[in-house]
This record gives C-alpha cells, structure tokens and sequence, in this order.
C-alpha cells in the first residue's frame, strides 16, 4: 500500500539502506563472506593514487604487511577495477589532475564506488587536507580519513579497522537478504497456485512485490460444492512488516472462512483479529466474498479497499463497495454485505493499489479511469487474456518499475 493513506573517529558512517537483491547476487556474497571468515591469507586493496613515489610507499608497506594490493592512477581505472573483482579495501587519493587541490575528483569517485558497494571499506586520502574535505568524504562514503603524509601504524590501524567493519556488514547484510528471500519463498508458498474455479467460472491472479516480500494477499478458498471464498487484501506499507501483517490475516482468513457462513459476519470476526494485535498506524484493505456458482450469485463486504469492478456483457459497469471501514481501525465495527448477480460474459476485476497507482516518468498515475477502460475495451477476452491486458497497460505506462505490490484478479462468467 503507498504511503499516501571528521579527524578520524569524529564521524558516524551514514546509514546503509538494505537493497534487494538476486538470489544469484546473495550466493556471490555468501562466497566472498566465507572467504572473509577465514580471511584470506592477503587480502585484497585497490589504491587508486597517481603519484609514483606514493605507490612505491603503499606498495611497500602493505605487502610487507601481508595485503595483496593492486594500483589504478585514474578514477576510471577504480571504477573498471571495482567492477571486475573482489576487494576488501580500497585506498583512495582526492586528487588526480595536476595542480588540482579541491578534491573534487576524489569525492566523485567516492560517490560512485558507494553506488556500486556501500559495503565496501573505503578510506580516503590526500595532501590537502581540510575539515571540510573530510566531512564531505564522510558524506559521499568514505569510512575514514587519512592525511598525507601518512603515520604508518595508523594507516594499517585504520584500514584493518575498516576492513572488520566491511566484512561484519557484509555479513548482516547477506544475513538479511537470506532472511527475505526464505520469507518470499514462504509467501509464494502460501499463496494459491492453480486456481479450482466452481463450474462456470475462470479465476486466474497475478501478484507482483515491490521488495522482495510483499504486503498483498488473494486467496480463493473452496467451501463447498458450489460455493468459493475470494478476497483480495492490501496492509499499509511494504516489505517485511506489510507481509507479516498480511500473513496474520492469512492465517485468520483460512481458519474461519469454512466456519463461518456470510461475508459480513467473517469480516467482523477478523477485524477482531487484525485489531487485537494492538499495532499503531497499522491496517489492512480487504474485500472478502463468496460466489455461488449454482444461483450465480456474489455476496460480498468491502473493508475499505479499492472497488472491484464488475464489468457487465453489456457494457454497464459496477463497482463493488459496501461503506465499511479498513480492517484494524475500528475493534467493534460492524461491517456490511452486499450482493450482486453473475451474468453469462461478466468480467469481475478484483486489484489493489499497485495497479491504479503505478505512476509513468511524470509522476501521472494509472488511475482507476484508465484500468476500467482497458476492462472495458477488452471484454470479450477470456479471463487469462484480459489479466495480461490490464497487466501490459499497467507495466507500460510504468515503464515496468512497479513502486508498490501490485495484485490483480480476473473472473470470468461462463
């Protein structure tokens, strides 16, 4: 759901933001972690300095101290070389033109190699030093700052010190990343896989996270011979916290759906639920109904999520709403059901926000004008056809970079 409802041991590193990456990427940094754990014999630093005697003074000094070192002069070179291996540290000089003591060279390095690992442990270096150029250093991702010329046994105190920080961030990091892709996995799990629609009926879903977990649920759960469940649900939020929301009502749903008989009534009773688990600021949008494939009937209640659209065969559009408040606000609300019939050629489209909100390079968002008119002028599709349609029109006016968990549902009537 969007958000819409310096000297050395001065500084404080700034916050890593977590990134989500591939499981190929995870096993790369679980490789590169275990050689950190045992550490490699001679560790690997990257200096990126131009002037010879100052390279001839590292080089001497760190492979006498068991690192094994490697020298670029330009901060086109780093970045190749960054790009290319390993390293555990990397050694970095403020300034490479000739003549030039502003630093500003060195800082734009900074900021790149922070966008290719701000794990990376990274000290700079320079001549001209300043508090100013420190902080800024700071700032673009240095993890420290050493002037030149340098005290040795301070240089190697500040790089294995770094290193240490490097390699335990390193190892939280990928820590979490297994952690969200055992989650994901989990959660793709509980969702339903091949949909046993009721006679005269096609269900197909889709469901896309914006992270690596999501906080969107749907499920289509069978409670007899001619009656089925369907919901869809959306928590506030993204990532972890949204999915362990959305998995409480998960589980509540599964449990009392085959006990209790009515929209309303099944509402009431997980809104006591979701509310007693006492979290501020969190909720749940949820629509929950109950098709009967025999008397080609819906009933359903609307806890405040967006309105499902029931697309008649001639043309005539509904939209499924029943006045009730989201899921968690409200201990003792009591909520409402509403009923609709099911003709032969209706097409009921169920979605969350991430469909009508997904926003182009303007910032325009879908919109749910735009999602009913691709209903609308696909109608005559079947049910898998239509939800690749919406699906195309919502990734195309994105440019396929979803910035929330987006679900969608297509019913067909047969």
């Amino acid at each position: 759901m969007s958000a819409r409802l310096f000297a050395r041991g001065k500084f404080s590193q700034p916050r890593v933001q977590p990134a989500v990456i591939s499981r190929p990427r995870i096993e790369q940094m679980a490789s590169a972690t275990q050689e950190l754990g045992n550490y490699p014999q001679r560790p690997r630093v990257l200096i990126a300095e131009d002037q010879d005697d100052v390279i001839a003074a590292l080089r001497l000094l760190l492979k006498n101290n068991g690192y094994d070192v490697e020298f670029v002069k330009s901060p086109a070179e780093a970045l190749k070389a960054l790009r290319g291996g390993h390293f555990d540290a990397v050694l970095l000089d403020l300034n490479y033109s000739r003549d030039t003591t502003s630093g500003t060279e060195g800082l734009e390095l900074l900021s790149q190699v922070q966008a290719l690992d701000n794990t990376l442990a990274v000290v700079a270096m320079t001549a001209w030093g300043s508090i100013k150029l420190a902080v800024d250093a700071m700032h673009r991702g240095a993890a420290d700052f050493v002037q030149k010329p340098w005290d040795n046994t301070q240089l190697l105190t500040v790089l294995a010190e770094q290193m240490s920080r490097s390699r335990a961030l390193r190892e939280q990091r990928l820590r979490e990343q297994l952690e969200q892709q055992d989650a994901a996995e989990i959660q793709r799990a509980l969702m339903p896989g091949e949909i046993a629609a009721p006679d005269g009926l096609t269900i197909v879903a889709s469901s896309r996270s914006a992270r690596t977990v999501g906080g969107d649920y749907y499920d289509v759960i069978r409670l007899g011979a001619h009656h089925s469940a369907l919901c869809i649900a959306d928590a506030v939020g993204k990532g972890m916290g949204a999915a362990l929301l959305m998995s409480n009502l998960q589980a509540a749903v599964r449990m009392l759906a085959p006990q209790i008989h009515g929209s309303r009534a099944l509402c009431n009773r997980v809104n006591e639920v979701i509310s007693g688990n006492n979290i501020p600021g969190k909720f749940i949008t949820f629509f929950y109904s109950i098709i009967d494939s025999q008397e080609r009937r819906i009933s359903y209640t609307n806890a405040g999520h967006n309105l499902p659209v029931l697309a008649r065969a001639d043309g005539s559009i509904e939209r499924l709403g029943s006045d009730d408040v989201v899921l968690g606000t409200f201990h003792s609300w009591n909520y409402h059901e509403k009923q609709a019939e099911l003709r032969n050629g209706d097409r009921l489209v169920l979605y969350t926000d991430g469909i009508t909100e997904c926003a182009n390079a303007d910032g325009a968002e879908l919109g749910e004008e735009n999602l009913v008119d691709v209903i609308s002028r696909n109608l005559q599709l079947p049910a898998n056809e239509l939800k690749d349609r919406v699906l195309e029109s919502v990734l195309n006016h994105c440019n396929g970079a979803l910035n929330d968990d987006a679900t969608l549902i297509v019913v067909a009537v047969e």
